[in-house]
């Protein structure tokens, strides 16, 4: 399937339906409806900017959503991560999620000013530290009094911090 994606991808056509009568069974095309009226575990915004609605998230939450991480830049909108919050749906910011992505590219860098390639394994070995750190930063800045995690406070605190860091380290503060 992920090889259809790909030709799919690679000719211009990404039509869902597409991929639902290539895959019966296996992909399912809701023709009207958006993806959140699909029953699923994890959800993940990723289009585009303010994705996912409140009214979609509250489609999710009654579906039985366990989690939402957003995989795009601000993919859901304020109503919509307020509800997940409020059903108590851990839900992951994109500035958090998303760190993967820049933290590759980082990695990327630091191999070139070294002038050396590392493995895939010393790659994802690094990648893996940094998003455990990034998860912890959120958990300790976003720990709430009943022990649940706001991790888009933790992940918005964290960040906070590490610029107000660098700034008395460069003595600006």
């Amino acid at each position: 399937m992920i090889d259809y994606m790909l030709v799919m991808r690679a000719s211009n056509r990404n039509k869902v339906q597409d991929m639902a009568d290539k895959f019966p069974g296996q992909c399912k095309f809701t023709a009207g409806k958006k993806s959140w009226s699909v029953k699923c575990d994890i959800a993940c915004p990723s289009a585009f900017q303010n994705e996912l609605a409140e009214e979609d998230a509250k489609q999710l939450i009654a579906n039985g959503v366990k989690y939402v991480a957003e995989i795009s830049n601000m993919g859901s909108q304020p109503g919509a991560i307020k509800a997940i919050q409020a059903a108590g749906i851990p839900f992951g910011p994109g500035k958090a999620v998303n760190a993967g992505g820049v933290a590759t590219s980082g990695l990327e860098i630091c191999q070139n000013a070294e002038h050396r390639n590392w493995t895939a394994e010393e790659v994802d070995k690094n990648l893996h530290t940094i998003m455990d750190n990034i998860y912890a930063q959120c958990v300790k800045y976003g720990r709430k009094a009943d022990g649940t995690i706001d991790y888009v406070k933790g992940a918005n605190l964290a960040g906070f911090m590490r610029v107000a860091d660098a700034m008395v380290a460069q003595g600006i503060i």
